[in-house]
């Protein structure tokens, strides 16, 4: 199987060089990190005080490891790519982009049913009563022809916040400014899993834009909006609708990216939320290389088939 471990410097500045053939990664006040080029499948930089030597860099072309760069909003800027043993990568590019509609539909089918699901658990969490959501996510077909995701956000928002007044509105000086942080945030670590794990993150499964280089973290970060919208809930519980965007209230968002989920039912199994979100990512391009699904996967695709989408139980239970 592909590797599907990817190196990410996103929370302390780093400097990446190589010793002894190893990649090292050399932190103030912290161990060095080592390991072998092999084992990766791509190195992110996203922290703004990272640097990397060129025998560093040319390791990981000769590995066939993807080099990411970020910018200021932690969003992917470019990719360095091996001219050489970089078939995977160039597999992955072919497949995704010749994905045919119908698996792109159910793909996308098993996104909103999941998302819906999560939904219903933040309710389930914060409120006793799922709202009726998991029962809408049922009635969700192969593309979600009859829109039952904004049917179901019509129900989902005033329940969240018990104000049936509330609606979801970008510019809004409410929860609508944290909810827009914690989104801000999700996508950004959508977007980095995406290209880590070889996909182009604007070629999406159902959201369209010429001028939206991140179709794709639209996509997969849908089931993984309930984990900011519940923190977000929780926070202006606490502090009321007007709670403000301040220091204390980003650490709280930022740190969702490290809340542990449980992956499989039955299963001890933790993993953080920015370690499901690569799990994602990896399944979505296996399903499009058409490698087999595996059959433990959680949420079963339809008629009962397994899917090749990975989802955290812990989105979807709580």
């Amino acid at each position: 199987m592909p590797c599907d471990r990817f190196l990410e410097i996103a929370r302390d500045p780093a400097r990446l060089c190589l010793r002894n053939g190893c990649l090292m990664v050399q932190r103030e006040g912290l161990p060095d990190l080592s390991m072998t080029t092999f084992e990766l499948s791509a190195v992110v930089l996203a922290h703004p005080k990272c640097t990397i030597t060129q025998p560093a860099m040319n390791a990981l072309m000769v590995a066939g490891v993807p080099l990411l760069v970020c910018d200021d909003t932690f969003l992917p800027s470019g990719m360095m790519l091996p001219l050489r043993a970089n078939a995977l990568q160039t597999q992955r590019f072919l497949a995704q982009a010749s994905a045919k509609a119908p698996l792109k539909k159910r793909l996308w089918q098993h996104v909103v049913r999941t998302k819906l699901r999560a939904q219903g658990a933040a309710l389930v969490g914060l409120h006793q009563n799922d709202g009726g959501l998991h029962a809408m996510a049922e009635r969700v077909r192969s593309g979600d022809p009859m829109n039952v995701e904004a049917t179901a956000a019509q129900r989902y928002w005033p329940l969240l916040f018990r104000d049936p007044e509330f609606r979801r509105h970008v510019e809004a000086p409410d929860q609508n400014r944290l909810l827009n942080y914690g989104y801000a945030i999700l996508r950004a670590a959508v977007a980095r899993a995406i290209c880590a794990a070889g996909l182009h993150p604007s070629i999406g499964l159902h959201h369209k834009g010429r001028e939206n280089s991140f179709c794709l973290a639209d996509d997969l970060m849908e089931p993984y909006r309930p984990l900011v919208d519940a923190e977000v809930a929780a926070m202006t519980g606490e502090r009321g609708r007007d709670c403000a965007l301040d220091t204390s209230s980003k650490a709280r968002l930022i740190g969702l990216l490290d809340l542990r989920l449980q992956t499989r039912r039955g299963e001890p199994d933790m993993r953080s939320v920015s370690e499901c979100i690569g799990r994602t990512a990896f399944s979505l391009a296996e399903a499009f290389g058409g490698v087999r699904p595996d059959a433990g996967t959680t949420g079963g695709g339809p008629g009962g088939r397994g899917h090749p989408l990975f989802f955290p139980l812990g989105l979807v239970e709580w």
